[in-house]
């Protein structure tokens, strides 16, 4: 096994390992370190059954199934994400953290490349450490305590599922899913601090007004994805991509009309953000 880097600030490519194979606890190990110091990791060339998948992803978390999508047929816990050549929009098409609207978001996202466009359809993923390590003193004391509101109905989010939950929707009340989150949230394993506020899901700021948020919400957003805290994700049929959702935004790149791109996707179970 062996890894190069995508760009400065996060990412790493792994090569030379056959993940459809069940691994050693001291490969895994090396793994769940490059995962940890990249953020984002990409394991290249994989060909993988749903099955397969799943199996390696129980050896980093606990899978648990998306809450608004009913998963593939006989394995609930993988989400087809979907775009079909006669779309326009695609899947989570905006930058985000994945579900920070749940009490409890994801430890990590997990995505398996069945097909891609011939070109486009890239991600681009913003670190969140250095995002709040690049604020000022004065910024960083400002946002000491502060907690923010998401939500899952939020309507630019909500506008790039509609496709999916007509076809394939779980049912689920989108107004009983809200998730209260620390702004600057403690990393549970690194013991970093990142900054844990989206544009996807955020509401309000708790305590303050939508009126009164917007102004510092607007401001964060453009700062948690500056281009020197970004790396760009050029996908490869057979990837399998695992990226660390309590410290890194993505944006899935909607660049490819009249191509079909599909790809199959695990969340890991997280913890209450502190």
């Amino acid at each position: 096994m062996r890894s190069e880097k995508i760009s400065p600030a996060l990412g790493a490519i792994i090569y030379d390992i056959d993940i459809s194979q069940p691994l050693s606890n001291a490969e895994m190990a090396e793994i769940r370190a490059l995962w940890l110091e990249h953020i984002v990791i990409v394991i290249r060339d994989q060909t993988l059954t749903p099955q397969q998948q799943l199996d390696f992803a129980t050896r980093i978390g606990s899978p648990q199934p998306y809450p608004l999508l009913n998963g593939l047929d006989g394995f609930d816990m993988i989400t087809p994400v979907l775009k079909r050549e006669d779309e326009t929009v695609n899947f989570g098409g905006l930058w985000h953290s994945d579900t920070t609207y749940q009490p409890q978001p994801p430890m990590a996202t997990m995505l398996h490349a069945r097909e891609l466009p011939p070109i486009g359809g890239d991600t681009l993923f913003s670190n969140q450490y250095r995002a709040y390590e690049t604020l000022s003193e004065g910024m960083k004391e400002a946002l000491r305590g502060l907690k923010v509101v998401c939500i899952s109905g939020k309507g630019k989010a909500a506008a790039t599922r509609v496709n999916r939950i007509a076809e394939n929707g779980a049912n689920v009340d989108e107004a009983q899913l809200v998730g209260i989150h620390p702004v600057v949230r403690t990393h549970p394993e690194t013991g970093r601090k990142a900054l844990f506020v989206n544009e996807g899901h955020a509401s309000h700021f708790e305590g303050w007004t939508s009126d009164e948020s917007a102004g510092l919400l607007s401001y964060l957003y453009q700062h948690i994805i500056r281009e020197e805290f970004q790396c760009r994700l050029v996908w490869k049929t057979g990837d399998v991509a695992l990226w660390d959702n309590r410290c890194v935004l993505h944006y899935p790149v909607n660049d490819y009309h009249g191509y079909r791109r599909l790809l199959h996707r695990i969340t890991l179970a997280g913890d209450v953000p502190r």
